[in-house]
């Protein structure tokens, strides 16, 4: 660890007699070679406060810059002067040790700094919420009761229990359907940590999860019990979550990717719900991804691990398959008789629906019943009108005869540019001369004006991701609904199709097929069962495909480990740790010959370089020329061998900072889409 900083006194004179008059503190600035502690002197006036933890102001590099005190030292390892701590910010202790080893852990496995990583786990300082009285807590015990969803599933009571004596199980989950089974179950695991007197976190996808969570919590544990840490909180409530862990004041935090982060002490249990979703990968340096950093604190704290969803992933799978969890999962005749029954038929068949409506005969058969007794779901792939056209006779994209940006449908005999807004008229195309276009996809509001057209009189609903969702209640009603954001019923849907299967299949993305079957199984899983009066749902896609073939048979777990097996015979992950390097060509070899050349590299595949090809931007937009094209390297190993390659990557980044090289290179360690 370096330390030190100019100015100031001696590391050897200043304070005699003062208990640990150095402080040793993580400074809030980004370059690579910064990322380790520096010590300071704390002033006389300020040794009570300046704790392990607090933030603190202090002078570097000419500038005033902000803090945190990671601990207190009776010696510095420095040899020149130290400066005085300039003051302190504030004396809560935002920063706990086992937050600040956590996010030490992150920053060296995702190749990223400290700094970066406490950014996402401490939020900003809300002075006023600070020096608000502190919220009360709930009762002193839980309140226990409600139902027992765990009695469902042949381990889960052996789960709970271990829960309950304070060890640590780890298991992989796959949950029953139902819109409130999922929440009640992670409530009960979160009350049976709580009775070993330990506390719990729980990550989710998105708002619409943390809301579901925290009303079974506040049902099983009572009101005040838990926390919720999400952006969408705005600044002062989120702090004041925040600070009402830290205080002890709430033993359970839930929430979004943050609550990772949470500061409960004694913690118990680690737990994250659809860990396939793309939103549990973080879209800021260093990309830690949800699950990972929950099993890297799992490790430290020495808590239980929780994995669960619909189905599992392949990360799910190998976890299971090295011994390292145990899978918590339905016999498969209670799984046939919980899950709704699903057929699949193809795009088009020999019959046809009636003329203008994209469904084939079973799907419309489907909806046509389920309207029956109660609302019907349509899943639609995207949403907007018609979001992709191409020319009706050569095939080839529809380009903007402006800026070449793509054209789409904005409605009825529109067309409009994606790119600079534009409203086209008489588009010619350029390769063929034809002037009529066809639809690539179709979007939900296009689905919604043929279903409308096709059930005349029948309320027809759609839910977009940009609205709050729609309330759907027990009367027959088609609601059309893009992925993630299909709204509850209130008894569950009688019946529902997922149409366009085929497209979520044929995305050019290594986890297509199993980002397809997590789609389609929330889709299902707000379906009624056979028992309790459901009808049928109609995946239209292709019936052979691996993915609609665990989606009928409801076999998630096989899937599953056919998917790691096909993923070990083919090098990716998780059988194998991805690292990708992004920059301009000579930038991004330098650094990876750096690393290579390092002592302690391990055997690495080194795959590219490939120029980075992306569509051209809009004629309006600036866009700052590059010297060289940027490319992409890509690096396979073995995942026992990342902290050897992490070590020399992260030397070589940490030589380029101090250097200040003008040219950045973006690394990335298992980005969510690797090809």
């Amino acid at each position: 660890m370096g330390t030190g900083t100019a100015g100031g006194q001696s590391a050897t004179t200043g304070l005699a007699g003062a208990a640990s008059p150095i402080a040793r503190v993580v400074l809030e600035v980004s370059p690579a070679h910064l990322d380790r502690p520096f010590d300071y002197l704390v002033p006389d006036g300020m040794g009570s406060l300046a704790r392990p933890g607090v933030r603190v102001r202090v002078r570097f590099a000419g500038q005033d810059v902000d803090g945190f005190v990671l601990e207190r030292r009776d010696t510095s390892d420095h040899t020149g002067r130290l400066s005085p701590l300039i003051r302190v910010v504030s004396p809560e202790r935002v920063l706990t040790p086992d937050v600040a080893r956590l996010a030490r852990a992150v920053a060296d496995r995702y190749l990223g700094t400290m700094p970066d990583v406490l950014r996402l786990a401490v939020p900003p300082r809300h002075a006023a919420t600070e020096a608000a009285a502190p919220l009360q807590g709930g009762p002193e015990a839980p309140t226990g009761g409600g139902s027992q969803p765990w009695e469902a599933y042949p381990a889960g009571a052996a789960f709970l229990a271990r829960l309950r004596r304070g060890e640590a199980p780890r298991a992989v989950w796959a949950a029953l359907p139902g819109a409130s089974h999922w929440a009640q179950a992670l409530a009960e695991a979160c009350e049976a940590t709580l009775d070993s007197g330990r506390g719990a976190v729980v990550v989710l996808p998105d708002r619409r999860d943390v809301d579901a969570l925290d009303r079974a919590l506040a049902t099983r544990l009572g009101p005040g019990r838990h926390a919720r840490l999400e952006a969408d909180l705005g600044p002062a409530e989120r702090y004041r979550a925040f600070l009402a862990c830290l205080r002890g004041q709430v033993r359970v935090a839930i929430g979004t990717r943050s609550a990772a982060y949470a500061p409960i002490a004694d913690l118990g249990l680690v737990a994250i719900w659809d860990d396939g979703d793309d939103s549990h990968a973080e879209q800021r340096a260093p990309y830690p991804h949800s699950r990972e950093v929950l099993l890297l604190r799992a490790g430290q704290a020495g808590a239980a691990a929780l994995i669960g969803g619909w189905t599992i992933s392949a990360e799910g799978a190998s976890l299971i398959g090295r011994g390292w969890a145990r899978p918590i999962e339905a016999d498969r005749t209670v799984r046939r008789r919980a899950w709704a029954r699903v057929s699949a038929v193809p795009d088009r068949d020999d019959e046809g629906g009636p003329s203008g409506v994209r469904l084939p005969s079973q799907a419309w058969r489907a909806v046509q019943s389920g309207l029956e007794s109660g609302p019907v779901l349509i899943q639609v792939p995207r949403a907007g009108y018609l979001p992709a056209l191409a020319c009706a006779t050569c095939r080839r994209p529809a380009r903007c005869p402006h800026c070449s940006g793509p054209l789409q449908l904005d409605g009825p005999g529109r067309l409009g540019c994606r790119w600079c807004g534009r409203t086209v008229l008489d588009w010619s195309c350029p390769h063929c001369r034809g002037h009529a276009v066809r639809a690539r996809r179709v979007g939900a509001e296009r689905t919604r004006e043929e279903l409308g057209r096709a059930f005349p009189g029948m309320p027809v609903v759609v839910s977009r991701p940009d609205r709050e969702l729609p309330l759907i209640d027990e009367r027959p009603a088609i609601v059309v609904a893009t992925p993630g954001v299909e709204p509850v019923a209130g008894a569950g849907y009688a019946a529902a199709v997922l149409l366009d299967g085929d497209l979520l299949l044929a995305r050019e993305d290594v986890r297509a097929d199993e980002d397809a079957l997590r789609r389609w199984s929330a889709a299902v899983a707000l379906v009624r069962s056979g028992e309790a009066g459901g009808r049928a749902v109609v995946v239209v896609s292709d019936a052979a495909a691996p993915a609609v073939q665990a989606l009928v048979r409801g076999d998630p777990r096989g899937f599953a480990e056919r998917l790691l097996a096909e993923r070990t015979a083919a090098d990716l992950p998780p059988a194998r740790t991805l690292i990708t390097l992004e920059g301009e060509r000579s930038a991004a070899a330098a650094l990876l010959e750096a690393a290579v050349s390092a002592e302690g590299w391990p055997e690495v595949d080194r795959l590219g370089p490939i120029v980075i090809e992306s569509e051209p931007p809009p004629a309006e937009v600036d866009v700052l020329p590059v010297d060289e094209p940027v490319v992409r390297w890509v690096l396979r190993l073995q995942p026992s061998d990342l902290p050897a390659a992490a070590r020399c990557l992260r030397a070589a980044l940490v030589a380029r900072s101090a250097r200040r090289e003008r040219a950045s290179v973006r690394v990335r360690v298992d980005p969510p889409t690797p090809v």
